[in-house]
């Protein structure tokens, strides 16, 4: 196997420990002859066009690097030409063609962070979150057409901690895709692996999130506002408004009694460990917020700034769904 070669398709930081796992040999002696990645895009405040991690990594690394818009037929010659055993790929934002999936001898894998069928799609950890998953994980699949759909090589779990939000998750998430490239890579490249069909009835699809995914519906039971708002953090992140101003949250607890009283949406006691609000079940704790233009802080600190009236009633608006049975009803 020495000198066999693969490519990586990916977009996200969430790769980067994958790739270093095999660019430092880790997976077995295997180069990387070419990564692919999204297009440079406008980023920060000031929207300058900016390159991704993923392509800093491969540049630092002087590993060529490939930015298609589409993945097409001058792409696909492209990859025939650099001629890899394999390909890996991990939050690359691009569908890969029947033709693509065909060229590699050795087939495309998919880095997939999701125990599969559970969660197929765009937005697998944040659907994991706000559905209250005590667990989590990578499923390294084989890629077929359909969207996440192929076999499934090996799997590795994490545990999702009630105080963690998308990014925490994300990290554990990261670590763990690499150990599951080390563990398997070689027997990618020698075909010398067992495969287990995904179960079609028990899968479930996610969809991109937007923006407007952030609103919160506090008529809903305070457990599912908190699940809500540290799964969408850091992005599309949950807001809600008070006094024309939309106010960010980025971490939240809950407390299923019913001691303090009050309307949905009602600010019922300001203390140090969070601003509580009273839900449809339950009372929501806001732990960490962020006014517009200002940063992200714990609530007492925020509160110091920022006066937050005991009595006010925040609007609701409904949560949109972040999951379903079939792709195709978002």
């Amino acid at each position: 196997m020495s000198g066999e070669s693969l490519i990586f398709m990916g977009s996200d930081p969430i790769a980067l420990p994958a790739l270093e796992a095999i660019r430092a040999g880790r997976c077995g002696p295997f180069s990387i002859d070419a990564v692919y990645t999204q297009p440079d895009r406008p980023k920060g405040r000031g929207k300058r066009i900016a390159a991704n991690q993923i392509k800093l990594w491969a540049k630092e690394n002087r590993i060529p690097v490939f930015q298609p818009g589409i993945m097409g037929k001058d792409e696909r010659l492209e990859i025939q030409a650099i001629a890899p055993t394999a390909i890996v790929v991990m939050a690359y934002g691009h569908l890969l063609s029947q033709k693509l999936i065909d060229v590699p001898m050795r087939g495309v894998w998919n880095l997939h962070t999701s125990l599969l069928p559970k969660y197929r799609g765009a937005s697998p950890i944040q659907a994991a979150m706000v559905s209250g998953e005590s667990e989590t994980g990578v499923s390294l699949m084989e890629v077929v057409k359909k969207m996440d759909a192929g076999p499934i090589l090996d799997k590795e779990k994490v545990r999702i901690k009630k105080e963690d939000t998308a990014i925490d998750l994300e990290k554990k998430l990261s670590s763990i895709s690499a150990m599951l490239v080390e563990r398997n890579l070689e027997k990618i490249m020698s075909g010398e692996v067992s495969l287990v069909e995904q179960r079609e009835e028990e899968a479930s699809y996610t969809r991109k999130l937007v923006k407007s995914d952030g609103v919160l519906d506090f008529s809903r039971p305070a457990v599912e506002l908190a699940r809500r708002i540290n799964g969408l953090y850091p992005w599309p992140a949950a807001k809600f408004e008070y006094e024309g101003a939309q106010i960010k949250v980025g971490l939240a607890d809950f407390r299923d009694d019913e001691a303090l009283d009050g309307a949905p949406g009602q600010i019922v006691k300001l203390e140090e460990d969070g601003l509580q609000v009273h839900c449809g079940r339950g009372t929501l704790c806001l732990k960490r917020l962020q006014r517009p233009g200002g940063k992200m802080m714990k609530a007492d600190e925020f509160l110091r700034g920022f006066q937050l009236q005991v009595g006010t009633q925040l609007p609701s608006f409904p949560m949109p769904p972040l999951v379903a049975s079939e792709p195709n009803v978002f």
